[in-house]
């Protein structure tokens, strides 16, 4: 994804996280992510979609839906992070749903220093 098109998903992501305050934005995986109390939930990836952490146990049934994918980190396919396709989130409806199952997971865990 070029720079202007991460730009803009992020640009999308922002005020569904603007509640939020423990949310900061910071330029990682060659995108623009969004942590929550230190942790990575969403991503406006570099690679293109949005990358996003959930439940490890949920990940079978996440990938089932068409356009999402595991996260391949250094050959590996990881449970826990997604990849949702830029058609999959088209819908603002889609990508609300989407940013809350990384935010709501990221909020899950403990707070980062």
């Amino acid at each position: 994804m070029s720079r202007n098109e991460v730009e803009a998903l992020a640009d999308r992501i922002r005020p569904l996280l603007a509640g939020r305050d423990d949310v900061v934005e910071k330029r990682m995986f060659g995108g623009i992510a969004f942590l929550i109390s230190g942790n990575m939930s969403v991503s406006a990836s570099g690679n293109g979609g949005l990358m996003l952490r959930c439940d490890p146990g949920a990940t079978d049934e996440l990938v089932s839906e068409d356009g999402v994918e595991r996260v391949v980190m250094r050959g590996r396919a990881m449970d826990g992070w997604l990849r949702v396709d830029l058609r999959r989130i088209q819908k603002p409806e889609s990508l609300q749903r989407w940013v809350r199952v990384g935010a709501d997971y990221a909020a899950s865990l403990p707070p980062k220093d």
